[in-house]
């Protein structure tokens, strides 16, 4: 009879144990991040240039472009615990542009940025998951202004790195932050005729939140 009533005590007990170790299994096995996902990154992004943009005119007017703060987004996907490809966009980043340190230029890009990312840890439970990636960008210019004539910006092609981290807060939440250095390199004209190449060069600073489907 003790032996029933210990069992009887004990069942209980053994249950519950069964089933937290089971919620945390289910739990563990959902949290791994790694190939199938779909995700999607949204914070706010700087856009900070090289301090040395180039020259115009021959040398003449010494180029700056200023900084720039706007709303960005990343869409992804993982084909494999750890690869995946992602893709920079954003709302239309204004740059202003100072001309022998004088502001008296302007111009609006948007960014798109598609890397190859690589994730030491993915496939595995860490709530810190680093990632690299390596890709191409392709920058276009738009509503270029100038206040002694005419501005023109080509578009730009150029290799773009990448680091970032997530922070994960649970199975689809996470505390996000990156970072790109990209190659966008511009050929200027002034009133139709070649000035010369501005050199931008950005490093993008982003932090947000990450989502996973």
């Amino acid at each position: 009879m003790r032996h029933l009533s210990f069992c009887t005590r004990s069942l209980p007990l053994l249950l519950t144990a069964g089933l937290t170790a089971a919620t945390l299994a289910v739990s563990s096995q959902a949290f791994a991040y790694g190939a199938g996902d779909f995700f999607t990154r949204v914070g706010v992004a700087k856009i900070a240039p090289k301090s040395d943009n180039g020259s115009l005119a021959n040398g003449a007017l010494s180029v700056d472009v200023q900084d720039e703060t706007n709303f960005a987004f990343t869409l992804g996907y993982r084909f494999h615990d750890k690869v995946g490809v992602e893709l920079l966009a954003a709302l239309p980043f204004e740059h202003d542009i100072h001309l022998n340190g004088d502001n008296i230029a302007s111009t609006k890009h948007l960014p798109p940025t598609l890397t190859l990312q690589y994730y030491p840890l993915g496939g595995t439970q860490s709530r810190v998951q680093p990632y690299v990636g390596a890709g191409i960008n392709y920058t276009h210019f738009s509503d270029e202004e100038l206040a002694i004539g005419d501005l023109d910006l080509d578009d730009s092609w150029g290799a773009a790195a990448q680091l970032g981290i997530d922070l994960l807060i649970d199975d689809n939440w996470a505390l996000n932050a990156a970072a790109w250095y990209i190659d966008i390199d511009t050929d200027a004209s002034v009133n139709g005729a070649s000035a010369g190449t501005v050199e931008i060069d950005p490093l993008v600073v982003m932090a947000g939140l990450s989502y996973r489907f």
